[in-house]
């Protein structure tokens, strides 16, 4: 069960976690004392949610126990917003910030460009040694290490114990079993079996590969979502809305989502880890026993989810290198990530948090860990976050019945190519 802490227990906890971290790591930039003493302010853009902020900027804060000639300034930016922003700040060099939080998806986009800084030697190979390999695979590229990872995640299937109950059904292990299952939850309590997110095309991953397919094929340099399993994919999205297994909405999907869940609006809904502190919060989990999640339902192929998480990265333009990156490897310690478990069930990335009591305690964590061990790793590639506005627009048109779902994979197929020059 999750257990809620005060924010002085937190400031504490992590005062020691800070003081047993390193990273007096030095370079050719940032304001170091002789002697290696760290000083300056380390801004951070967060981009952590609403559940979570307010733990992360404690953490944060709390690497001055450490080094308390360091300021760090804790800025927490909108996810919807972070990508644009941070660009514009890293390209203009103006108030930009010394640390990002990143999707997974940016990094590779953000290095290319030259915004990032490269992990100092040492911190890489903790990474490679230390770290689970997927994740550890997402801070690269080009065989050079730019992004620590701080959290993994992936996608499931959150369902509420009593509804599903009370309609005589068990977690539906497929996309067929989940339709029979809304059916009997709408004649038993009139309500939504599922909430599918219809204006965020990362809920269409779980369909293209529970059809045996991917958005793109990066070794071949190949469009993939606009072949049969791709078209396949869009048709399942449309049918699971026009069945009446699940509704959807084209706008603020996300909080429409979980609003409909935490009331018990919707029996079911796909999501992950970050999620779960939220969604305690509902009146439907005020008994937190009443909350299940199970992988998500596969297709006629195979159940799929994709990798997903945020990694900590340093900005090439910083004027105090020395304590960001030493900021990143305090925030990223096996300390932290234990506490985040511990207290918002977000899953580390080091491999030895998981022997730790505390996440071992995390019921939710230890149901994400076997799903992020068989989650679908994306395509590292600079492009990967720009293919997903395209894709969400014929998503969107596919699953409301704007658009049939063969146009939407064409159409889709075309936009990625227009991305993606060269590729077939």
């Amino acid at each position: 069960m999750r257990r809620g802490i005060a924010a002085t227990a937190l400031v504490a906890t992590l005062a020691l976690a800070a003081t047993a971290c390193g990273g007096d790591t030095k370079d050719d930039g940032g304001d170091t004392k002789a002697g290696g003493e760290l000083s300056g302010t380390v801004t951070w853009w967060d981009t952590s949610n609403d559940a979570e902020k307010a733990s992360f900027q404690k953490i944060a804060e709390a690497f001055t126990a450490k080094h308390p000639k360091v300021t760090v300034k804790y800025v927490n930016v909108p996810y919807g917003d972070a990508q644009n922003k941070v660009k514009n700040a890293f390209s203009s060099g103006s108030e930009a910030p010394d640390v990002i939080r990143a999707d997974v998806g940016w990094v590779a986009d953000f290095a290319s460009l030259g915004y990032l800084d490269e992990v100092p030697a040492e911190t890489a190979k903790k990474v490679d040694a230390d770290f689970l390999p997927q994740a550890a695979a997402s801070g690269k590229f080009e065989g050079k290490t730019y992004a620590v990872p701080q959290v993994i995640d992936t996608l499931g299937l959150f369902y509420n114990k009593k509804m599903l109950a009370d309609a005589g059904v068990q977690p539906p292990k497929t996309l067929e079993e989940l339709k029979t299952a809304s059916a009997a939850i709408k004649a038993k309590t009139g309500k939504a079996g599922l909430y599918l997110r219809g204006d965020d095309s990362y809920w269409f991953l779980p369909l293209i590969y529970g059809e045996g397919g991917d958005l793109v094929d990066a070794k071949n340099k190949t469009v993939t979502v606009d072949n049969p399993a791709g078209v396949n994919a869009f048709k399942t999205a449309r049918d699971l809305v026009a069945s009446g297994a699940a509704i959807t909405n084209a706008t603020d999907g996300y909080v429409n989502m979980q609003t409909a869940f935490k009331t018990g609006e919707a029996a079911m809904m796909i999501n992950g880890p970050w999620a779960v502190a939220d969604t305690y919060a509902g009146d439907q989990f005020k008994d937190k026993a009443n909350l299940g999640i199970a992988a998500v339902p596969a297709g006629s192929v195979k159940a799929g989810a994709p990798q997903g998480g945020h990694d900590l990265a340093v900005f090439a333009g910083s004027k105090n290198r020395a304590a960001s990156h030493a900021f990143v490897e305090y925030m990223t310690s096996q300390d932290v990530q234990v506490q985040s478990a511990k207290d918002l069930s977000l899953l580390p990335t080091r491999t030895a948090a998981y022997e730790q009591p505390d996440v071992k305690a995390s019921e939710m964590v230890q149901f994400f860990k076997p799903a992020v061990d068989k989650a679908v790793e994306r395509a590292w590639i600079p492009e990967n976050g720009s293919l997903f506005e395209p894709l969400k627009v014929e998503y969107t048109k596919a699953i409301t019945g704007a658009s049939s779902p063969e146009d939407a994979a064409k159409a889709a197929g075309v936009e990625f190519r227009k991305i993606l020059k060269g590729w077939k």
